[in-house]
């Protein structure tokens, strides 16, 4: 095997900030962006707006336009949404491993769902019809027809049977989401929604999924690349190993981190040129909490679900990255009636330095500003960047 290749805790960084997209200069196509990333997560929470804009704008800055990311998911259909997350639709046959194997996992969750779908293909019948016929259709526009109810003891049992249909037509990749009512998701076939792909080996399939995990986290424990939303597919490990062989992929030793971590080999010589921006909570580049504390010696957890009176930075916190440091991190609201940025928090790292001050300041004011809003309300600043 490969001898590892050793690198600074800050060449670690600056790899994983250029493999999400978030060094300089920013880019310019949402596809390109998406495409590279592979996968952006959706969260309707909008204390500032949707944590997929946020993430779009993070790479894209001012340029980002909303209404161009809703033509690209519903006119052109390049982007396309499954397992609430954004995929590039030249993903699909990648993902088509997923919506193949749905419900035949061993969970639980899957045992239940494959028993209530046979206690109630009379209903699963009536909505695929009913959406040839009328589609695109909302949730609210489809009859309860289930001969049994959704019964899971969770939120969603109480008159859900439509909504847990459509979600369970949506994992199997028979109905997707073509638009959006306000918050109501409008459902159609997705045979008239997306193209139709050829089936590739598992082989294939598997090779592309890990050597796009590598390459979009940049910094990765091997153990936590090439899965799908709902688990491996098939040849993961064999597909891991070649990329290893043939030098795809390479190896790493970081100072400091313990355990057995992988790179792109193109990222490795690639220049850096960092900038300063804010992350959504969700972003990739902070998702794995872990991780995150190891390589960027950050601390961060959602704090959304936390009551208010035990929050230790707020609501909808942004941390702050400049370069391939986390800096310190916002908590913001904004007033869209009002038009105010509300910065009801600034807190700094212990290692941030008064140099980071003003680019911290001006990423909140681009926030501002692609937001529209008029002005930014400001809190005490902390003692390092007064």
């Amino acid at each position: 095997m490969t001898e590892p290749v050793h690198l600074s805790r800050r060449r670690a960084r600056q790899i994983a900030v250029t493999a999400q997209l978030l060094d300089a200069p920013r880019r310019s196509s949402i596809v390109e962006t998406v495409e590279a990333l592979g996968e952006v997560q959706i969260d309707p929470t909008s204390a500032v707006a949707r944590t997929e804009h946020l993430v779009l704008w993070s790479r894209l800055g001012g340029r980002f336009r909303v209404t161009e990311l809703e033509r690209l998911l519903w006119q052109e259909r390049a982007l396309f949404e499954y397992w609430a997350h954004i995929l590039p639709t030249a993903d699909l046959a990648i993902h088509r491993v997923s919506m193949r194997r749905y419900p035949n996992g061993a969970w639980s969750r899957h045992r239940y769902v494959r028993e209530w779908l046979r206690s109630n293909d009379a209903f699963r019948r009536y909505v695929l019809r009913e959406l040839r016929r009328r589609g695109p259709l909302r949730a609210r526009d489809l009859e309860n027809r289930a001969a049994e109810g959704w019964r899971t003891g969770g939120w969603n049992d109480e008159g859900q049977s439509v909504p847990m249909l459509l979600d369970i037509l949506w994992h199997q990749g028979r109905v997707m989401i073509v638009g959006r009512d306000g918050q109501q998701r409008i459902w159609d076939l997705a045979e008239r929604s997306l193209p139709s792909v050829r089936a590739r080996p598992a082989s294939v399939v598997a090779r592309e999924l890990a050597e796009r995990d590598v390459r979009a986290a940049g910094i990765a424990r091997s153990d936590r690349i090439g899965y799908l939303f709902d688990g491996p597919p098939p040849g993961r490990h064999r597909a891991i190993q070649r990329l290893l062989a043939e030098g795809v992929v390479a190896p790493v030793e970081v100072d400091g981190l313990k355990g057995r971590w992988v790179t792109h080999r193109d990222l490795l010589d690639a220049s850096f040129r960092g900038r300063t921006t804010l992350l959504s909570p969700f972003d990739d580049l902070i998702s794995d909490r872990e991780r995150t504390e190891r390589l960027f010696d950050f601390r961060f957890r959602l704090e959304i679900y936390v009551p208010k009176g035990k929050r230790e930075y707020g609501y909808f916190v942004l941390p702050i990255l400049r370069g391939e440091r986390l800096i310190g991190r916002i908590d913001p609201l904004f007033d869209r009636r009002a038009r105010v940025l509300k910065v009801q928090g600034v807190y700094a790292e212990p290692t941030a330095s008064p140099s980071d001050g003003p680019p911290a300041r001006r990423a909140v004011g681009e926030l501002a500003s692609w937001l529209g809003a008029d002005e930014v309300s400001w809190p005490r600043m902390p003692a390092v960047w007064r």
